[in-house]
């Protein structure tokens, strides 16, 4: 969803500030009551109408040495499982995540899962 423009923000706190209700200055911009409450409460203690930034969500687990460890990791063994991983880094010190943020960091590494290249080709037979 994006933020209400400025020029939008500045109308409705001028509109409000001319008296009329939160309930009127809603309805006269299409917006909710709440938003009119909001915006004045953030002009009265910051001064400032402008939209906050977006969040990013949380952070990842795994800082950038955890990321080192877990590369190292994944050199050795490049076939072991998630959990081999979160055992592995737990063994090393590192930090204790799940394993789709132990996922999330093999992906971040560009680390793809590939067949052995001693495995036997598959059984199915053409025709």
């Amino acid at each position: 969803m994006k933020a209400y423009s400025l020029d939008l923000r500045e109308r409705v706190l001028a509109a409000r500030q001319a008296g009329a209700t939160q309930g009127a200055v809603a309805t006269q911009f299409s917006v909710s009551v709440s938003f009119v409450a909001k915006l004045e409460r953030r002009y009265r203690t910051n001064g400032s109408l402008a939209a906050l930034p977006a969040g990013h969500g949380p952070a990842p687990g795994l800082d950038a040495a955890a990321l080192v460890q877990l590369g190292d990791c994944v050199r050795q063994s490049p076939d072991a499982t998630l959990d081999e991983l979160r055992g592995w880094l737990a063994a090393l010190g590192g930090p204790a995540v799940s394993r789709s943020a132990l996922g999330r960091a093999v992906q971040a590494l560009d680390w793809r899962r590939k067949k052995r290249a001693s495995m036997p080709p598959n059984a199915t037979r053409n025709g």
